[in-house]
């Protein structure tokens, strides 16, 4: 991997102070940082070309056209998709399982069944609460242990033809805990028909993604979080699965013939992506996974693992504290409290003072609080950017805190 004071120098707000400190950025699991090549790709279109896409037979359109395409095909080659119009932009993660919520509303019948984990973000559990109130269906959790690992052998209890789809993160995002998405693709594969989601918001920052490997029907994630900007992500989906499914909004770009009398879509992936898309920030995200590729995913990951380790090995050196998931295999978080502390957002604000930035609260993962007993927890998510040195103030800052607040 490059030098870590090169890669930093890529990132302007690094250099900003935060209450006179010099900014120690570990929030990364809710959004990451953006490098130059981003912001100036992003500022690039706007001063440079422009213009609605797929619309217009002028320069500047075809231009916009050209660059958007181009992303999307970055991004194909990212997750390793078949097709690029396996592809669909989207506004992030969320938006992306909504997508299939939906669409799904024509296809589930009562009764029929639902799976997903006590691991989940809100955002893979409410979309299916809500697809159960449309249609009946009922939704099914795996539960978890004391470590925050999944009890997966109840699958092979639930499977069955009732069985319609399957929705599981590949890394938690509360607690870093990595799911073994690939044993439970295979005992779905093996034991019903049903389709199989991934939410990868928190691994496609950190891990290589293969999804023809990995043989799941949909894998949804968030641009923000992978250096993208705000505002965009992508759903994968395979085609012969996306083509069994309804749009999700309707108007202009998803249309083949339109009259008032019966409209008729347009073909893959237009039929999803109705109205004008975040387009300078679609081509931004090819910009974000050209940063990616140049350092390497894997390098990354390898980064992001050691100061992981690192900082694992530091804060258990302090008294009273606990990290939740410690056992299990993780990814790019860790997520602790301080006994005698009863409010994490104290330890927070404490270490915002210092120019510490960390993420407190239940991490929109309250299931997995209320199975703690706990409202919520500190914590630390690692970037490429981030330095040994980082985690030693935030390990100093705790100590800090930990005195203040007993």
């Amino acid at each position: 991997m490059q030098d870590i004071q090169t890669i930093r120098s890529l990132f302007p707000i690094l250099q900003e102070k935060v209450n006179g400190q010099n900014l120690v950025y570990l929030d990364n699991a809710a959004t990451s940082q953006k490098p130059l090549v981003v912001l100036e790709t992003l500022q690039h279109y706007y001063q440079h070309f422009n213009a609605n896409v797929h619309r217009g037979i002028h320069t500047l359109s075809q231009l916009a056209t050209d660059a958007m395409e181009d992303a999307r095909k970055k991004l194909q080659r990212f997750i390793n998709a078949k097709h690029d119009y396996e592809v669909l932009f989207t506004k992030g993660t969320t938006e992306g399982i909504n997508l299939v919520a939906y669409a799904l509303t024509d296809i589930l019948c009562k009764d029929d069944e639902i799976i997903i984990s006590y691991l989940e973000h809100h955002s893979n559990i409410v979309p299916w609460q809500l697809l159960c109130q449309r249609t009946g269906a009922k939704l099914r959790v795996i539960p978890m242990t004391e470590e925050g690992v999944l009890q997966i052998d109840v699958l092979g209890e639930w499977l069955s033809e009732k069985t319609k789809l399957v929705s599981i993160n590949q890394v938690s995002n509360a607690l870093g805990v990595i799911n073994p998405i690939n044993e439970i693709i295979k005992k779905v594969r093996a034991q019903s028909n049903a389709w199989v989601l991934i939410d990868g918001a928190q691994s496609a920052p950190h891990f290589e993604i293969d999804v023809q490997a990995m043989d799941c029907d949909f894998f949804a994630f968030s641009g923000h979080k992978m250096y993208g900007p705000t505002g965009t992500g992508i759903l994968y989906g395979k085609e012969a699965v996306l083509n069994q499914l309804n749009p999700f909004h309707g108007g202009g770009e998803m249309i083949d013939r339109c009259t008032f009398e019966k409209t008729t879509y347009a073909g893959l992936p237009f039929r999803f992506e109705a109205g004008t898309p975040n387009i300078a920030g679609n081509i931004a995200l090819g910009a974000a996974v050209d940063f990616m590729n140049e350092i390497g995913v894997r390098n990354i990951g390898q980064h992001e693992s050691k100061l992981l380790d690192y900082a694992q090995r530091q804060i258990l050196e302090i008294e009273g504290l606990r990290i939740y998931g410690e056992k299990a295999a993780r990814a790019g978080v860790l997520s602790f409290n301080l006994e005698g502390i009863g409010i994490a957002s104290d330890v927070g604000m404490i270490l915002d003072k210092l120019g510490i930035a960390v993420r407190t609260g239940h991490h929109c993962a309250q299931p997995i609080m209320e199975y703690f007993g706990i409202a919520g927890t500190v914590r630390i998510s690692f970037a490429v950017y981030n330095t040994f040195e980082e985690i030693d103030r935030v390990i100093e800052g705790i100590r800090k805190a930990q005195k203040m607040l007993r």
